[in-house]
């Protein structure tokens, strides 16, 4: 399987409450600057506040370029960060995550509650399908994947996916390392198609 293309733009999926641990919206800020440092442009979901606001803000002062993808109505209710490279408005969430992954590379995803385990099990779910080429980098700070990354397994012991499977995906402990682990992941391409459904 031969990678699709170099990954110059990533898509980070996480959080925008305030009121997770700082923990969190500090290991955004951490990702951001460390992307931006590897001149990698970052794709996410446009928001200012929580670990969007974070991971915006860091890329944007270590020089990065930031592109943010925000729904109409949230930009109405002024949710949007005002100070990123490019904001790109849609009609809806559906038209969200289709450009925010079109528009990138890869894939990160941070801690996060159910909009960012959603995002994260769609891009999984691309590339099961061949749709969606790219490395997934999955960022377990502080053990926060744990459960996810063991139902992950448990899908692909108990065959509802097949063992290649658990090649979609890789896991970095921390933001410093998500560089290293995109770089690091295995190929992918449309002939998983082949192998989407275990028979």
């Amino acid at each position: 399987m031969l990678s699709p293309k170099p990954i110059r733009t990533v898509c980070v999926y996480c959080a925008s409450s305030e009121k997770s641990p700082v923990v969190y919206r500090d290991a955004a800020a951490r990702l951001g600057a460390a992307l931006a440092g590897a001149g990698l442009a970052i794709v996410y979901g446009g928001g200012s506040s929580g670990s969007m606001g974070r991971l915006a803000g860091a890329a944007l002062a270590a020089g990065g370029k930031v592109t943010g993808v925000l729904p109409r109505f949230m930009n109405d209710l002024e949710w949007g960060h005002r100070a990123l490279t490019e904001l790109r408005i849609v009609d809806g969430m559906h038209e969200r995550k289709r450009l925010m992954l079109e528009l990138s590379d890869a894939v990160v995803a941070l801690p996060g509650g159910s909009g960012t385990l959603e995002e994260l099990f769609e891009a999984i779910t691309w590339k099961r399908l061949g749709l969606y080429l790219g490395p997934i980098v999955i960022v377990n700070v502080a053990g926060f994947f744990d459960p996810c990354i063991e139902l992950l397994r448990r899908g692909v012991e108990q065959r509802f996916m097949d063992q290649r499977h658990a090649a979609m995906w890789s896991v970095a402990a921390e933001s410093e390392d998500v560089v290293a682990a995109l770089r690091a992941a295995p190929p992918w391409s449309e002939e998983a198609r082949g192998f989407a459904v275990p028979r």
